[in-house]
C-alpha cells in the first residue's frame, strides 16, 4: 500500500507537472516576478470562477483578512463577531487593527458559527460579522445576512476552507462561497483545497468602490507610484505562486469532487459505527468541499486514538485542541464559559483523518478499519 499521508501534494503534482512547468518558465523567462502576466490571469479566472466581480490577489490568508477590514474602515474599539472554533488568524487580525473580537459559540452539527448566539452578541458597537465556512463546509449564510442586514453589519466571509462550496439560498438561488457577504478573505496555503507551493491569498467583493480601496492597500496605499492615498501595507501574491494557482484552477471542481468521493466512502464505512460521529452536510453535496475530514470521537478516547493512529503510521490531525476563549493571547473576562458549550466538547472530541484528492480505496480501507478496531476495543 502506497504510504498514506495527510495531503499528498506531490501525487498532485504529478498530474499536473507539465502545465505547472510551462506557467512556472513562462515566469522566469519574462522575469515579470511582481503583478506579472501570471497574476492578472490568475485574478480574472478566479473571478470568472467564482462570478465575483474583484479578485485582488495578496501575499497570504491572514493578510487578506487584515486587509479586507481595513478596506471596510474598521475603528479602533469597533466589536467584530466570530466563531470560537476556528484557526487563529480570523481572531488575530481583528486584535492586530485593535478592534474588539467577539467569540460566540458554534453549532453543534456543521461546527460553524451559531446565528442564534451572534445575535445574542450584538452591541452598538458591532460593526461586523466574520463567518468562517470551517472545514469546508458552507456557514449559514441565509440567517447571517439577515441579521447583518437588519443590524446594518458587514459580513466578512473567512473562504480559507471553502474555496469551491457552493451555498444553496432558501429562495433556490446558489453563489459560491466567498461571492455572499459584503468582502471575503482566503488563502492559497498549500494544503487548502486550491493550494500554491508556498504562502498566498486573495480577497473577494462586489463593490467596486472597497475593491478599489484594498487594490491601494495591498500595494503600500499607492494607485499612482510614489503617491501614497491610504494606509497600506506590502500584500502581493508572488508570480509563481499564481502560475501554480492557474494550473490548479480549471481543475478544482475535480478536486473537490475527489473529496467528497473520499468522504462519502469514510462516511459509509463509519455509518452506525458506535463511538463516531460523521461529518454533518448543511445542504446538497455541493455545499461542502471536506477541506478537513473530521470526526467526532464520543467516548473520549479520541487522544487515545490519535496516538494508536501515529503508531500504525496513519497521519491525523486535531483541529482545533483549544477553544479561542481560552487561548493565552485571546482571554477576556467578557467570555462566559457556560455561552461555550459545543465548542469546549469538540475541543474534546473531533479529529481529522487524512484528506485530499490522491487517497484511494486501500488507502481508505486501512484507515477506517484501524480507527473502527481501536474505538471500539
Amino acid at each position: 500500500m502506497k504510504k498514506i499521508q495527510m495531503v499528498d501534494l506531490k501525487g498532485q503534482y504529478e498530474a499536473i507537472k507539465e502545465t505547472v512547468n510551462e506557467y512556472i518558465a513562462e515566469v522566469i523567462d519574462t522575469t515579470a516576478f511582481i503583478n506579472g502576466p501570471q497574476v492578472q490571469k490568475f485574478q480574472s479566472e478566479l473571478e470568472s470562477y467564482l462570478d465575483v466581480k474583484h479578485v485582488i490577489p495578496c501575499a497570504n490568508g491572514t493578510d487578506a483578512l487584515q486587509i479586507a477590514m481595513m478596506g471596510l474602515g474598521l475603528e479602533q474599539g469597533d466589536e467584530v463577531i466570530t466563531a470560537d472554533f476556528t484557526f487563529a488568524a480570523t481572531v488575530e487580525v481583528i486584535a492586530l487593527l485593535k478592534l474588539t473580537p467577539v467569540l460566540v459559540d458554534v453549532e453543534p452539527d456543521t461546527f460553524n458559527i451559531d446565528p442564534e448566539a451572534i445575535k445574542k452578541a450584538i452591541t452598538p458597537k458591532t460593526k461586523a460579522i466574520v463567518p468562517v465556512h470551517l472545514f469546508g463546509q458552507c456557514a449559514n449564510m441565509d440567517a447571517i445576512m439577515e441579521i447583518a442586514k437588519e443590524h446594518n453589519l458587514y459580513v466578512i466571509e473567512d473562504n480559507a476552507q471553502g474555496i469551491g462550496a457552493t451555498y444553496t439560498f432558501a429562495d433556490g438561488t446558489k453563489k459560491k462561497t466567498g461571492a455572499i457577504g459584503h468582502v471575503a478573505a482566503t488563502s492559497f496555503f498549500p494544503s487548502k483545497n486550491l493550494g500554491a507551493y508556498g504562502d498566498g491569498g486573495a480577497i473577494f467583493t462586489n463593490d467596486n468602490d472597497l475593491a478599489h480601496t484594498i487594490r491601494g492597500i495591498v500595494n503600500h496605499g499607492m494607485y499612482e507610484r510614489y503617491h501614497h492615498d491610504v494606509v497600506g501595507v506590502n500584500s502581493r501574491l508572488d508570480a509563481m505562486q499564481a502560475a501554480v494557482l492557474r494550473a490548479k484552477l480549471p481543475k478544482l471542481d475535480a478536486y473537490n469532487d475527489a473529496r467528497k468521493a473520499a468522504a462519502q466512502k469514510y462516511n459509509e464505512a463509519f455509518s452506525g459505527v458506535k463511538n463516531i460521529l460523521t461529518p454533518y452536510q448543511y445542504g446538497d453535496e455541493t455545499s461542502h468541499v471536506y477541506h478537513q475530514y473530521t470526526l467526532q470521537i464520543t467516548n473520549g478516547k479520541r487522544d487515545a486514538l490519535v496516538k494508536y493512529l501515529n503508531e500504525q503510521g496513519i497521519p491525523c490531525g486535531v483541529y482545533y485542541p483549544i477553544p479561542l476563549h481560552s487561548q493565552k493571547a485571546y482571554k477576556d473576562d467578557r467570555y462566559n464559559e457556560a455561552d461555550f458549550p459545543v465548542t469546549n466538547q469538540l475541543v474534546k472530541d473531533v479529529i481529522a483523518l487524512p484528506m485530499h484528492t490522491e487517497l484511494n480505496d486501500e488507502q481508505i480501507q486501512f484507515i477506517t478499519d484501524t480507527v473502527k478496531k481501536f474505538v471500539n476495543s
